[in-house]
């Protein structure tokens, strides 16, 4: 079967529009926390700034969004792109719901747990993006990459601040 790209721009605006209110969302809860309670746990030394995270971010929200409108606009369009973009949706609530456990709820281990949940997610959206679009599939390969990243991090600070029973 020959899969062809034709971009319906209302569509784009759509998909970048939900998952930027995602990356919207889950700083609100970011920005909650990050002045006292966050400011003030153990972090490890090679933590990154909070610039560098926001940049991070920033990007692997646009490299999802991008993929997003390629999958959706892939044609013809079957159950895998349906598939692939409600895991995106999945994904999105996910990403939220970690800000939310760890800034909100101030839930380090909670947090640390949810995230094995997102890094699944990820890696369910990689695999499914792949079937519609490869292009859409790599383009997730730094959020996975960044995840990991951030699992690693999530880990040390919760040791260090012995919130894993």
């Amino acid at each position: 079967m020959t899969r062809y790209l034709k971009i319906s721009w209302l569509s784009a605006l759509v998909i970048a529009a939900i998952v930027y209110a995602a990356a919207v969302i889950g700083s609100l809860f970011t920005a909650v926390g990050i002045p006292g309670w966050y400011a003030g746990i153990a972090k490890p030394a090679w933590t990154p700034p909070g610039s560098v995270i926001g940049a991070v971010w920033t990007v692997l929200f646009t490299l999802t969004a991008i993929a997003g409108i390629l999958v959706w606009n892939t044609r013809p369009r079957g159950r895998d792109n349906v598939m692939a973009m409600e895991i995106l949706g999945i994904n999105l609530l996910l990403n939220i719901l970690w800000s939310y456990i760890f800034f909100s709820q101030r839930s380090i281990g909670g947090a640390l747990l949810e995230m094995i949940f997102l890094w699944f997610s990820i890696l369910a959206a990689i695999i499914l993006f792949w079937r519609v679009n490869r292009v859409a599939g790599l383009l997730l390969l730094p959020y996975i990459l960044w995840v990991s990243f951030a699992f690693y991090l999530n880990w040390t600070i919760a040791v260090l601040n012995q919130a894993i029973p």
